[in-house]
């Protein structure tokens, strides 16, 4: 049993061993599209956002948002409260 054991994980250890691993590329000089995305600053999450600022709504009821004409403005109602 213990032979079978010890095969087992040596075959999986030379199995492990025989994978390729990927060569690393060496990188010259950096681009300079790279440095130019690099000093741009980070959009902060009000301008990612389409919600309003203000107080969390989502213990408040907004079924009186089905109530309107499409889905569309169905959707931009209910989302002012999650």
């Amino acid at each position: 049993m213990k032979q079978i054991a010890f095969s087992v994980m040596m075959l999986v250890a030379l199995a492990a061993g025989a994978q390729d691993k990927p060569a690393a590329a060496p990188e010259a000089t950096p681009k300079p599209e790279a440095a130019k995305e690099a000093a741009k600053p980070a959009p902060t999450k009000s301008a990612a956002s389409p919600r309003k600022a203000g107080p969390r709504r989502w213990n408040e009821d907004a079924r009186h948002c089905l109530e309107r004409a499409s889905n569309t403005e169905v959707i931009k109602c209910a989302e002012e409260y999650l």
